[in-house]
């Protein structure tokens, strides 16, 4: 039932919204939130943290001019509204779908979009480079960076503030704490003070005071600077930001258009920066399913919008995550040493469930991922048994920690890799699909990936086990295969992969979660006459040497599947096979990738159809080096 929307339907761009009055910006943003609520009921995706911040976004786009006025926002998962307001709301039931908008920010989607985004504490350094940008090309431009509370625990946040504040770059930061982390109660003392503070009276005389206090002794000076800071500080909570060069304005209440929309005004009018302007917010606001329990509505399925039901469909087999933490679970009942990082995903990673049962031996450290491993590399200096759980993606941003703390010194860390390979509808951003290349070509480092679930609850095991130098294990999101799992994992011997069905003309070679789908591509060339092998690699690095010749000595074509980019095991077989002379003489090898492309949110299925990874492609592959045909389509280039 499409919600009715009288007044935002006037507005297709943020100079429409500029057109109406004051006294109408509550209507808008309550229809606003009413139709990102029908709209995310519709398509699934991140709801609480877009709610949260309907009206931040319509004050925003009323007093700043977007898009000369360059808006950045932090992950973007929270920019649904903003959207909405950008000559999208026609697409916006398109969201996270095939073809459709992203989920997050995105330069080629819309020039109100000027910095991709959909990782943490990007905002800061991008909005400081726009600002720059425009001191250099001498327009007369803002720049403004919407982070929330999570997010500045990421240590790129502060690197961007330091900067910012050291260049004096006119920037604006808004803080959006929508966990009440750091504020202080808001009411109508501090929103008075904000007003007051940001205003250009107080700017003007705050001006002429220093300018007084200069020709004063310099000692005298930097003590009366001291009082001002330390003054304001002790009623706003600002002071950290003010040592890093920025002029602390809040904390104010980010729901009240009356409180938020004067406040950025007076910002905006600033002739010097940079500034950070502390609103907060609550996730979920103004839809009460979320607000009650805003973790599990941070990402939701589709939902009913009267009940907030989510339409989740059955699991016919456990989740990967679910298996990893019972399995890690298992290990630390005889192991004390164990003990589980997460940067920020609990719930992602399942450690939550670890958590439970062992909650001194479990660490959220934030969304800091450098900071995770190197505090991991510490640990396991001094004899833990650390378990970095962190997503493919998520560890592309702590690689010169994996590198230096950890390879370099050969420390035991374990690394789970969740969300190996394609996501689906968080598309390019979330997929997991350098981690074979970027931890394959470390020396001392041991490379594993789960063909299924019960591999997984071995890799566990195995990692749990050893303590000879790091070791990383792969596994892809979302369900299992369905087959039975043991009791406990066993430990697997190193560098050591199995044969799961045995075959005389082809050999399939796979590495991680294409294992199911290779063999489904096995039963369809024996129906066709090729008598085919699968094996289960399971490692990546080492290498089974072993094994690789056998199936080279005994199949006419062999092919290595991985869900990973170029550069990865594929390659790593080639160059083993090219290093022993192996293919001069004639042998068939082909190496089946994901594409050397960024791909766009879809279903993983039709994903994967698109990287030629599905059993209907393997068996084409297969087909066409034997010479029986050659109908496949390179989509790969």
């Amino acid at each position: 039932m499409a919600v009715e929307t009288p007044l935002l339907d006037t507005v297709k761009f943020p100079v429409d919204l500029r057109k109406l009055e004051k006294s109408q910006l509550r209507q808008l943003a309550d229809e606003l939130r009413a139709e990102m609520i029908d709209a995310v009921s519709v398509t699934g995706g991140h709801l609480g943290s877009g709610l949260g911040v309907v009206e931040l976004t319509t004050a925003i786009h009323y007093v700043f001019n977007t898009p000369d006025d360059r808006l950045v926002w932090d992950v973007g998962h929270q920019c649904y509204p903003h959207k909405i307001l950008t000559g999208r709301r026609d697409r916006i039931r398109t969201l996270r779908q095939p073809g459709g908008l992203s989920g997050f920010t995105k330069r080629s989607e819309s020039e109100y979009d000027p910095f991709g985004a959909a990782h943490a504490a990007t905002s800061i350094s991008a909005a400081t480079g726009f600002a720059e940008a425009s001191r250099h090309l001498e327009k007369e431009t803002t720049s403004i960076a919407v982070i929330g509370d999570g997010s500045m625990s990421g240590g790129m946040a502060y690197e961007g503030l330091n900067n910012a504040g050291h260049l004096g770059s006119k920037l604006v930061v808004i803080l959006n704490d929508n966990d009440m982390s750091i504020a202080p109660p808001v009411g109508a003392m501090s929103a008075y003070l904000a007003r007051a503070s940001s205003s250009g009276v107080y700017q003007g005389f705050r001006s002429f005071g220093k300018q007084l206090a200069k020709r004063l002794p310099k000692a005298i000076y930097k003590q009366l600077a001291k009082a001002e800071e330390y003054g304001r500080g002790m009623v706003s909570g600002g002071t950290l930001f003010e040592e890093l060069g920025f002029y602390y304005v809040g904390p104010i209440d980010g729901h009240n258009l009356d409180q938020l929309v004067p406040v950025l005004e007076n910002v905006r009018d600033m002739k010097e920066g940079p500034v950070l302007v502390h609103v907060v917010t609550r996730k979920g606001a103004g839809y009460p399913p979320a607000e009650e329990s805003y973790d599990k509505y941070h990402g939701v399925a589709k939902f009913d919008v009267v009940s907030g039901k989510q339409q989740k469909g059955t699991p016919n087999a456990p989740a990967y995550q679910k298996v990893f933490a019972k399995a890690l679970i298992k290990e630390a009942e005889t192991d004390d040493k164990i003990v589980g990082i997460t940067a920020a995903m609990p719930s992602g990673t399942s450690l939550d469930m670890f958590a439970d049962v062992y909650p001194d031996r479990c660490y959220d450290v934030g969304i800091a991922e450098q900071h995770a491993v190197t505090f991991a590399a510490g640990l396991a200096a001094d004899g833990m048994r650390p378990f970095a759980a962190i997503y493919s993606t998520f560890l592309q941003r702590a690689y010169d920690s994996v590198v230096h703390d950890v390879a370099i010194q050969n420390l035991p860390v374990r690394f789970p890799m969740d969300r190996a390979g394609l996501v689906g509808a968080d598309g390019s951003t979330h997929a997991g699909s350098f981690d074979i290349a970027y931890l394959g070509c470390l020396p001392n480092m041991v490379l594993m990936a789960a063909g299924d679930e019960a591999e997984l609850m071995h890799m566990t095991a195995t990692a749990a086990a050893y303590d000879e130098g790091p070791i990383a294990f792969r596994y892809p999101r979302g369900e299992g295969v369905g087959i039975d799992l043991p009791e406990r994992g066993k430990i697997l011997e190193i560098g050591k992969g199995r044969i799961v069905r045995e075959g005389t003309k082809v050999a399939l070679l796979a590495l991680g979660g294409r294992l199911s789908e290779a063999l489904k591509a096995a039963d369809t060339l024996e129906t066709q006459g090729i008598s085919t092998t699968v094996a289960d690699a399971r490692f990546a690095k080492p290498l089974d040497h072993d094994l690789i010749m056998q199936l080279v000595r005994n199949h006419e074509v062999l092919i290595t599947i991985e869900e990973g980019s170029r550069g990865g095991f594929g390659a790593f077989v080639l160059h083993y096979l090219s290093d022993q002379g192996v293919l001069d003489t004639g042998l068939k090898i082909r190496t089946m990738t994901l594409p050397d492309l960024f791909q766009d949110q879809d279903s993983p299925a039709k994903m994967y159809d698109l990287a030629q990874l599905n059993a209907a492609q393997i068996v084409e592959r297969a087909r066409q080096a034997l010479g029986v045909s050659s109908n496949v389509v390179n989509l790969r280039g």
